[in-house]
């Protein structure tokens, strides 16, 4: 009898789950080689990955491609593309969610369940909309991410779509006399490039660094299209162009993005005056474009993407919105990343590339200092001063862009971050590792406070 004893004491020792202590923890062997580790937080098969990510060609607004082209003819194209270069039915589609920015809410709701329609999905396959200012895109790919998780459904897009050649910039209506009793809600209604001078004062950015930083987006935007870099994310649109004296329709294919200058030099640019100070320093030059433009992002679990033999372009780790002071609002990224990267389980040291939105080159200058960011891994391709800022696309562009340049890479680089500063005094991340190196084994450096556990989690 004590021999048996002894031996189901031995058996449930064995049984018994190891106690994890944070001070005993180590990297194990993985896949992925020496790149940055993390803690698993979640199922290996229940991992919100991306399969597809395509984007539009991004056209100067009312004088570029798309200046005579409907909203819904931008958006249904990529989303056609997401699941026609993948094979995916259409109807297994959980939801299609949209940034967008300037279009009244009701009609652009109804664009995007249009394009849905041109785009072959099924009326089965519902569509909605979502606003975050310049960071809707990002948002929409967010909130499908948030919905896989919660089991709502298996697959589901987010997309980006803006045109703002019909849809400007502008306030409708009367603003409320209550404004001024805040300074803060003052500042809410402050212009874009105000708050770009704001920066720029604030935090003693010059205006030859401003123009520095606009001289090489628009370098490294053509060098990446004269090479063919965005060849695999963009999908050429058919539409047409109409000439503004005779009426003439003329039939097109827009397959480049055509506000890039490639001879941008510091000397023309330092003949620009400043657009919204006297003495200030922004200018047409060394902000962000006014553009037209779509992109779609494909997300499923990963179980379903291995089940359905999809190759796996990235996988989503994490998300962040923050808020800042108004007034400065484009400091937004250098508070979003971040909380991004450590809801990630992650340093700043392990991204290995980012794509932060070029809203104004005062702003993007700013968030590189304060993040102490390795400019060479920043905009690798160029950045919104170049490409353009189409706003509730610009999430989903910037993540087509930065997926494929992580593939592009190859086993060089695991993590990368999409940010964007947000009007009204917000900013928003995205952390992605690429895909193909993912290992489910990976135990090291342990997650505090992570709000983005499945019910798989332990």
């Amino acid at each position: 009898m004590e021999n048996i004893v002894r031996r189901q004491q031995v058996l449930l020792e064995h049984l018994r789950p190891l106690e994890r202590s944070s001070t005993s923890l180590v990297a194990s062997p993985c896949v992925a080689g020496d790149s940055a580790a993390y803690e698993r937080a979640t199922d290996y098969n229940d991992d919100v990955v991306i399969v597809a990510a395509y984007r539009t060609p991004i056209c100067k607004s009312k004088r570029g491609g798309f200046k005579d082209t409907y909203a819904d003819d931008l958006l249904a194209p990529v989303l056609k593309a997401v699941v026609e270069r993948t094979g995916l039915d259409p109807a297994e589609v959980g939801d299609i969610v949209v940034g967008t920015v300037l279009a009244p809410g009701s009609q652009r709701a109804n664009e995007c369940r249009m394009a849905a329609f041109y785009a072959g999905f099924p009326e089965s396959v519902p569509v909605r909309t979502v606003n975050r200012q310049c960071s809707s895109g990002l948002q929409a790919v967010a909130d499908v991410v948030a919905a896989i998780k919660a089991g709502y459904y298996d697959i589901g897009i987010g997309a980006g779509l803006e045109s703002m050649t019909a849809n400007p910039m502008a306030w409708e209506g009367s603003v409320n006399p209550k404004v001024e009793t805040l300074q803060k809600v003052q500042d809410c209604l402050l212009p874009m490039g105000v708050t770009s001078e704001n920066v720029a004062e604030r935090y003693n950015v010059t205006r030859r660094a401003q123009d520095e930083a606009a001289v090489t987006s628009h370098a490294r935007a053509a060098a990446a299209t004269a090479q063919g870099k965005f060849k695999d994310e963009i999908i050429p649109v058919e539409t047409k162009l109409v000439d503004p004296k005779s009426g003439e329709e003329k039939p097109v294919v827009i397959s480049v993005d055509d506000g890039i200058r490639p001879g941008t030099t510091l000397a023309s640019l330092s003949k620009l005056k400043p657009v919204f100070k006297k003495n200030g320093s922004t200018t047409a030059g060394n902000s962000s474009q006014v553009s037209d433009g779509a992109g779609a992002v494909l997300l499923m679990k990963r179980g379903v993407a291995l089940k359905k033999n999809l190759p796996i372009l990235g996988v989503f780790r994490s998300f962040a919105a923050v808020g800042v002071d108004p007034a400065v609002m484009g400091i937004g990224p250098a508070v979003a990343i971040p909380a991004a990267v450590k809801a990630a389980g992650l340093e700043i040291s392990d991204i290995d590339l980012f794509e932060i939105n070029e809203a104004f080159a005062s702003q993007y200058t700013y968030c590189l200092q304060k993040l102490g960011l390795d400019p060479e891994k920043v905009n690798v391709n160029g950045g919104a001063i170049a490409l353009g800022h189409p706003l509730g696309a610009t999430g989903a562009r910037a993540t087509a862009t930065l997926l494929h340049e992580m593939k592009r890479r190859g086993k060089d680089c695991r993590f990368g971050v999409v940010s964007m500063c947000i009007g009204t005094g917000m900013g928003a991340a995205a952390v992605y590792e690429r895909g193909s190196i993912v290992d489910p084994l990976s135990n090291v450096r342990p997650i505090q406070n992570n709000n983005f556990l499945s019910h798989d989690a332990k």
